[in-house]
């Protein structure tokens, strides 16, 4: 599913304008992304919680020649999915 094809949907299912639902999305995507920036969880009863985690630095090893590589500190996003769209999924 593309961003467009996500608005339109959001838009016929909650009886918006298109512009209206792709103006939402992108408000959705600030504003959860400036709480995961600034070190904060997102949660969303029943779809799922959104969080920052550090990933420390460590020597990892190139698969062809063998050789050990630097892999430096990062921060990846973690997903957990909430009890109600697990079960969803199941059906």
């Amino acid at each position: 599913m593309t961003k467009k094809e996500f608005s339109d949907k959001m838009a016929e299912k909650a009886g918006l304008t298109k512009a209206d639902a792709q103006k939402a999305y992108d408000a959705f995507l600030e504003v959860t992304s400036d709480y995961l920036k600034s070190g904060e969880r997102v949660s969303f009863l029943g779809f799922g919680t959104f969080s920052v985690q550090q990933k420390e630095a460590r020597v990892g090893r190139n698969p062809k020649s063998g050789e050990k590589i630097n892999i430096p500190a990062k921060k990846v996003l973690k997903f957990k999915a909430g009890s109600e769209i697990s079960k969803a999924i199941e059906k």
